[in-house]
């Protein structure tokens, strides 16, 4: 009875004019043609919509049809013959119905999809979307932004598949969508390339900036936080050819270059609302690391880049983009920093960076970066490749720039491994000073004696948190030895025996003060936890311990008589190392006033 239904409002409807269709007709057609679609009837509708003198009627009326069409789709998923037959329908509409009308249907659809029925949705309408705008004449730019930011805006709550199994698995279907949607975007590039080619002054910067857009959120999302290696088992990884053709696409549209070594923006927008603005400022920085990666890291669209820049210039280029990855907590963003920090290094070699770039605000920031990533990431593998690529930054730079980054470090680490492993690459740096034939002034004299007033103290002298700071205490006396076994009193070359008095004084006998300090607090503490032992029932009870002013995890009287004899074994190897020293110092001092006499 549907069909009958629709045929009675066809044939009323035919002998109107085009003018003169009423609301009361568009609902008709729209309750009829649902309820043909809804009782199985898709064949006898197709039949309706093909037959040509119905043809002004469909232009008019059938992008009413896009709702119902799109649910019955999937709801004759199992049945071929119904879905194909309301596929053939919505391949019609794209071609017969006014082309505005439609386009706002197809955008309606794909905005009111949700959750696992958003790229099923997406895929479906791109065909009949992109026939639909490829029609259309007015305000064509702004419609086919419109779609991408639209579809885009859809994908962008879906997880991003990561590993390997769920690339493969694509539950959600992003990994297709993706590829669609380049797709679906290429022949308005072609538009523009064409146009461009057939007048060089040609600027139609409108579909161009909306392509741009496109091409920034893609690189947003899902490339950001997408895992681009290659992976084995996966013939054509949908996101790498993804990122290949989002940087083709800016490479086609001349857009590449400006972005990469411009940072150009383009037109950008003016918001009222300063919020709004830093989010649209913090989103473009994004997308500008992310292709930044993609480009020094993978290697995509580099054939087209100008061999012209020097690595110093690259690194200058690329420290902003390293700056706003490696400040991320995800591991899918932060390893993308780390990545293109080490990118960027390799191509440079050690000793060749200027200690003028340390003027550079994203010079400084970075390392201090790296230092929070090695001290607080909570993953293993991340703080290793952290603390490997600090070295190489560091490494890169001449000596006055080793200089000065160690000095800015030592100031602003305040984690006391980080502290040993800078004063660890001091000594390195003096080492060669003093095996070098040239002369090294950052690493000899009064420069490294402003640099040793830093490492030789102790930050809050006597009271000093000794467990706390061995790392740092350590590395700082096996320093201190070795100036006094290589440095001989009457070379004085790194200046160590003009200042010995002072170091006496800020280093070795507050640490004195504060080793007999610590020793007596943690032996009595031990005698105090051996007593209650005796008193407690067993040895199993639970109890509390607090170590370096932080509360240790709950533990039994025998684990924390553990801790506190590992605290102990710590000042035993500090005491030691400063009494070597101590030593060393009497000797030199002796020899020479041996020699003297």
């Amino acid at each position: 009875m549907a069909v009958d239904e629709l045929q009675a409002i066809i044939q009323r409807c035919q002998i109107l004019e085009e003018a003169d269709f009423k609301g009361e007709d568009f609902n008709l057609f729209l309750v009829a043609g649902q309820k043909c679609l809804e009782d199985g009837y898709a064949a006898q509708l197709l039949e309706v919509i093909q037959n040509e003198k119905n043809k002004v009627i469909i232009k008019n009326m059938g992008w009413n049809l896009v709702s119902p069409l799109v649910r019955c789709i999937f709801l004759y998923e199992q049945e071929d013959d119904k879905r194909e037959h309301c596929l053939k329908i919505l391949d019609q509409l794209a071609q017969l119905c006014n082309p505005k009308e439609l386009f706002l249907g197809l955008l309606e659809q794909i905005e009111q999809t949700s959750g696992e029925q958003v790229c099923q949705t997406v895929l479906l309408l791109l065909q009949p979307l992109q026939t639909v705008l490829l029609k259309l004449q007015n305000k064509k730019a702004y419609s086919v932004g419109l779609s991408l930011a639209m579809i885009m805006n859809q994908l962008t709550p879906l997880p991003v598949p990561y590993t390997k199994q769920q690339i493969k698995e694509d539950q959600f279907g992003l990994c297709r969508c993706c590829c669609a949607v380049v797709d679906f975007a290429k022949p308005f590039v072609n538009e523009v390339v064409k146009n461009m080619e057939k007048l060089p002054e040609y600027n139609d910067m409108e579909l161009k900036e909306e392509l741009v857009k496109f091409c920034m959120k893609s690189l947003k999302y899902p490339l950001l936080t997408a895992q681009l290696e290659q992976l084995e088992g996966i013939e054509e990884h949908p996101f790498r050819r993804f990122a290949a053709e989002i940087i083709d696409i800016l490479w086609d549209i001349r857009e590449l270059m400006p972005l990469v070594v411009l940072h150009h923006k383009g037109k950008s927008s003016h918001w009222e609302n300063q919020e709004f603005a830093d989010i649209e400022q913090k989103n473009f920085a994004d997308s500008l690391a992310c292709l930044s990666y993609l480009m020094f890291v993978h290697h995509f669209g580099i054939d087209s880049f100008p061999m012209v820049f020097s690595p110093s210039y690259l690194l200058q280029c690329n420290m902003t983009h390293i700056e706003v990855l490696v400040k991320r907590t995800e591991e899918s963003v932060l390893s993308k920093g780390i990545d293109l920090f080490e990118s960027c290094l390799l191509r440079m070699e050690d000793n060749s960076l200027l200690h003028q770039y340390l003027e550079l605000r994203d010079f400084i920031n970075v390392p201090q970066d790296l230092v929070k990533v090695m001290t607080l990431c909570p993953i293993e593998h991340m703080r290793q490749k952290s603390l490997s690529i600090l070295q190489l930054f560091i490494d890169k730079f001449d000596a006055e720039g080793k200089y000065t980054l160690f000095k800015c470090l030592l100031k602003t680490s305040n984690h006391a491994g980080v502290e040993g492993y800078i004063i660890k690459n001091i000594k390195d740096q003096i080492h060669l000073s003093l095996t070098k034939e040239c002369d090294n002034i950052w690493f000899t004299g009064h420069h490294l004696i402003s640099l040793l007033d830093l490492v030789l103290s102790l930050p809050e002298g006597a009271e000093t948190d000794l467990l706390q700071n061995s790392d740092r205490i350590m590395a700082s006396l096996n320093l201190l030895r070795y100036l006094v076994i290589k440095d001989c009193e009457s070379d004085n070359q790194t200046g160590v025996w003009t200042m010995l008095a002072k170091i006496e004084q800020n280093f070795l006998k507050p640490l004195h003060v504060g080793l007999n300090m610590s020793k007596a607090h943690y032996e009595a503490e031990i005698k105090n936890k051996k007593e209650n032992r005796k008193e407690a029932c067993s040895s199993n009870t639970i109890c509390s311990l607090t170590v370096s002013g932080e509360k240790m995890p709950a533990m039994t009287t025998e684990m924390q008589l553990q801790v506190l004899h590992s605290a102990l074994f710590t000042f035993d190897l500090i005491e030691s190392v400063l009494a070597r020293v101590e030593e060393l110092i009497e000797m030199k001092i002796k020899a020479a006033m041996d020699e003297n006499s």
